[in-house]
């Protein structure tokens, strides 16, 4: 079977606006263009959102709520015939509260854990792959996976001064998710078009 290509997409402030430690679905809204963007990604693309929930570690909320959050996204987005293939959080932070959660991690973004655990769980071509987030550490965890990134400039990212390092270096910076999206789309149809001109016989 050939290996998938994926959209990784980070959660809070990306997909929803960033309220920190929300597991309340009567809280959480869809920041603009993300149902048509995702409508559109998915023709070619495995969706997949990847989240750190340092809450779970802190004390703030239980495995249990990050599901029900979750069930409810993906109602939400089936109801607009959007297929999420899968979604992967890491409930660790080193300065939690919860012992079981409280440990130094490969699954904490920028470390590129949940990226590749899904990967192996989906037989996905990281190399064909994307991340999307809107802070460098999005960025880090899908270079360092294998993957190509966007940045979603939303204001969310407090440390510029660290973008110029290799795997903090997105292969595009948005204004916001559609713009992403288009980026993504343009990109791939170049590249489809390339490949199928090299594979045609002379």
């Amino acid at each position: 079977m050939e290996a998938k290509a994926a959209i990784f997409l980070d959660k809070d402030g990306t997909l929803i606006p960033d309220i920190p430690y929300n597991v309340n679905p009567g809280l959480t809204t869809l920041n603009p263009g993300v149902l048509e963007g995702l409508y559109e990604l998915q023709q070619h693309f495995s969706l997949f959102i990847i989240s750190n929930q340092a809450g779970v570690a802190k004390g703030f909320f239980g495995i249990e709520e990050i599901n029900r959050l979750m069930d409810y996204m993906l109602e939400l987005f089936g109801r607009h015939y959007i297929h999420i293939s899968g979604y992967y959080f890491c409930p660790h932070d080193v300065h939690g509260v919860i012992s079981s959660y409280t440990l130094a991690c490969n699954c904490r973004k920028p470390k590129p854990g949940l990226l590749l655990q899904a990967a192996a769980g989906h037989q996905l071509d990281l190399s064909k792959s994307w991340m999307i987030g809107d802070i460098l550490n999005d960025v880090e965890a899908g270079k360092t996976a294998g993957c190509r990134s966007v940045l979603i400039d939303n204001g969310n990212e407090a440390e510029w001064d660290r973008a110029g390092e290799p795997f903090r270096t997105p292969d595009f910076i948005a204004r916001d998710f559609l713009e992403a999206v288009s980026f993504i789309h343009q990109t791939t149809q170049e590249q489809n078009h390339v490949r199928k001109r090299y594979t045609q016989p002379i």
